[in-house]
């Protein structure tokens, strides 16, 4: 292509040039040429010196002879003003389509050429300008311009997009962020209906999207670096997004963020997915169900309880010793844990009981209906035989595939009554004596029992004015402790009947030495402080071994399996294996599942044991400028005392010098509350008078069990 003459090749004085300036190409005439240094004057009637590398690769006209100022200015201004009318008509998308397969990089001269024929300086210069418009297309690599492929254009389209987004998003945000949360910090809560209403529609989508998102993961890598953005200026916070999403009203106050982050469903809503599969389930049941086994097995629950996963009946056996059947629940009788309800399950993998609501890990249609061992319903089991001796110890132990019909399913509260009066059910009192001399044995071989009665907590209210009501709860020992020994003695033995087989389970682990004197039930808090300091928290393993303190040597939990996806998993290798003579997994499979089953209990097994803490600081807000609150001291860490609040089961820790000096665990005060922030996780004990009565040294069982 011919070079237009106009087009210089190199700069010198009276030459028209242009640089780049903010971004955006500036005119200026050469005054002088020095090497590599220019004295240009400008546009804008500035002199500025640049190096002559700085210049665009487009050099021209020159014009000869003197030119006084004006006479300059009039031929920027003639130039500038061609330039820009050229590049206006230039479609930098169409050269992009026309250069596609012909170039990768070339001259502003050569793109010129598809526009122009024998294009001069300014025309050169108008391309130039349009094609450093679009960085998207070209990118500019001196002196010429580089031709972005389809896929890389793509690409910075759509990045070039969300950065538009992410502007607008921002400089909306910022703003009404701010005005959010001083409304929540002073206490004078905005309108964030009518703050909002003002907001760009697509900027409040993503506004939503990110805090909800935020709810779950604040350190998302997706949106983490837009809410550092966001939240420049305001304090920090460690549920800041929670905050803010609570006051637009994203949220109900109390919002259990804890779901979010275990990405856990409250309530059975979320089963209304698997209608099709829970029918079918529905159907398979009633089609295989076979005829119940004629014992009378009875359950017995909270009242609350709709998913029954456990009864049992109790004979004394004319020698001494009893004659113990049980009957668990068996939702693997149809079960697929590959299908998309199973899937689902596997994620859920525990039921949660919060005082706000319970929710199932298997459909309610399932684990409170078809599945539970209801009274009248003939339901599938896991059905368990043993013999025992009069201390209890198995002489024979048997599992077995059938059906029940469970006779009566009743509550602790009414077998307690039974059992006080004597003048309960005979098999549930030749329960309570087999859970008597089970426990005594336990502790006989070092098991340790800690009796430690949580608060019943109720919530009163709308969720605005929402109040936490606190009262102990009703104890019926010899009831619970009848229900526990029994589960206790199934889960160990149907972990030693499968160790002897070479069935691979999931146990519970707790392999520690507990020093001899702790064994017994522990009854006071300085007692219970003092063992679990010994303790360490038991692991679930695909291999079998000893826990400590329920004294196993080893220990498969299987009698909760429509609450809970570790019995669930056991309940289905044993029931394969009396079908077939083989468990569904080898060992090694079930080592390969067991990461993901052991994190998905441990992230919402975190929703119950963070969630009812939250509601007691709750409680402790809102009675703390009201009421004191009972403490006993359970130990001395140095300059700190570590106390226990009685009645709400929680620990806190204070400075000495609070307590006088010097204290004696067991010794009682009277602690009244400072700061109590639920969100942060967090109260102070802000002064103690101490309680005018012997300090309770505790109480304690002995080793043989006898009271």
């Amino acid at each position: 292509m011919t070079k237009h003459p106009s087009i210089q090749s190199m700069a010198s004085a009276g030459c028209i040039v242009e640089f780049l300036q903010g971004n955006e190409p500036q005119l200026a005439w050469v005054e002088q040429a020095t090497g590599d240094k220019l004295h240009l004057f400008t546009l804008n009637k500035r002199e500025s010196k640049l190096a002559a590398s700085r210049i665009l690769p487009w050099i021209g006209p020159r014009f000869e002879g003197a030119h006084n100022r004006e006479s300059i200015l009039e031929k920027l201004r003639e130039h500038s003003r061609l330039r820009e009318e050229l590049a206006q008509g230039i479609d930098p998308l169409e050269i992009w389509e026309l250069a596609q397969g012909e170039v990768t990089v070339s001259s502003p001269a050569w793109f010129a050429g598809l526009s122009f024929e024998t294009p001069d300086v300014d025309r050169v210069a108008a391309m130039g300008r349009a094609l450093l418009a679009v960085k998207t297309h070209f990118k500019f690599q001196p002196p010429n311009f580089e031709v972005y492929p389809a896929e890389v254009v793509e690409r910075r389209l759509a990045e070039q997009a969300a950065a538009r987004e992410r502007e607008l998003v921002v400089t909306a945000g910022q703003s009404f962020f701010h005005e959010l949360w001083t409304g929540w910090a002073s206490g004078r809560r905005k309108d964030a209906a009518k703050l909002a209403a003002q907001l760009d529609p697509a900027a409040a989508a993503k506004l939503k999207e990110m805090l909800k998102a935020l709810l779950a993961d604040q350190e998302s890598p997706q949106w983490a670096p837009l809410w550092q953005q966001l939240r420049k200026g305001l304090p920090e916070h460690p549920q800041q997004p929670l905050i803010l999403a609570q006051e637009w009203g994203l949220v109900p106050p109390h919002h259990n963020f804890l779901l979010d982050q275990a990405g856990y469903d409250p309530g059975d809503a979320w089963s209304e997915a698997f209608s099709g599969e829970i029918e079918a389930m529905r159907a398979r049941i009633e089609a295989m169900r076979g005829e119940p086994d004629p014992a009378r097995f009875l359950s017995v629950d909270s009242p609350t309880t709709r998913d029954i996963d456990d009864a049992f009946r109790v004979e004394p056996l004319p020698g001494g010793g009893w004659k113990v059947r049980m009957a668990l629940a068996r939702p693997t009788a149809a079960w697929n844990f590959e299908s998309p309800l199973g899937q689902a399950v596997n994620d859920r993998a525990t039921s949660l009981y919060l005082p706000e609501q319970t929710s199932h890990m298997l459909p309610e249609a399932l684990g409170c209906g078809l599945l539970s061992l209801n009274a009248g319903q003939v339901s599938p089991a896991l059905l368990l035989d043993w013999e025992l001796d009069a201390q209890a110890a198995p002489q024979s132990f048997e599992p077995r595939l059938g059906w029940v019909r469970v006779e009566a399913n009743l509550t602790y509260e009414s077998v307690e009554r039974g059992l006080e009066s004597g003048q309960g059910d005979p098999d549930v009192a030749a329960a309570h004596q087999v859970a008597q001399a089970l426990r005594a044995a336990r502790i006989v071989r070092g098991a340790v029992i800690l009796d430690r009665p949580e608060p019943k907590m109720s919530l009163c209210g709308p969720p605005e004015a929402l109040r936490v009501e606190l009262c102990r709860q009703e104890e019926h020992p010899k009831a619970q402790m009848t229900v526990s020994e029994l589960m206790i003695l199934a889960n160990a033995s149907i972990a030693a009947w499968a160790r002897e087989r070479e069935i691979p389970l999931l146990h519970r682990v707790q392999d520690v030495s507990i020093p001899h004197g702790y064994a017994g039930v522990w009854t006071s808090p300085v007692d219970m402080h003092r063992a679990v300091k010994q303790l360490s928290g038991a692991t679930l393993e695909a291999r079998p071994g000893r826990h400590a303190s329920i004294a196993a040597e080893a220990y498969a939990p299987i009698t909760s399996p429509l609450r809970r996806l570790s019995d669930l998993v056991n309940m289905a290798q044993v029931q394969h294996f009396l079908e077939s003579g083989d468990p569904q997994h080898s060992r090694e499979a079930l080592a390969e599942l067991l990461p993901r089953i052991a994190a998905r209990l441990d992230a919402v097994g975190q929703v119950q044991r963070f969630r009812p803490r939250y509601w007691k600081l709750l409680f402790m807000q809102q009675n703390a400028r009201e009421r004191e609150f009972e403490a006993v001291v359970v130990e001395e860490c140095g300059q700190l005392t570590a106390l226990s609040l009685t009645e709400l089961q929680m620990y806190v820790r204070v400075g000495r010098e609070m307590l006088g000096g010097h204290a004696q665990p067991g010794q009682r005060f009277w602690v009244k509350l400072g700061k109590v922030d639920p969100l942060t996780n967090e109260f102070r004990v802000m002064s103690a008078r101490e309680e005018e009565e012997k300090p309770d040294v505790g109480d304690w069982f002995p080793m043989d069990g006898k009271e």
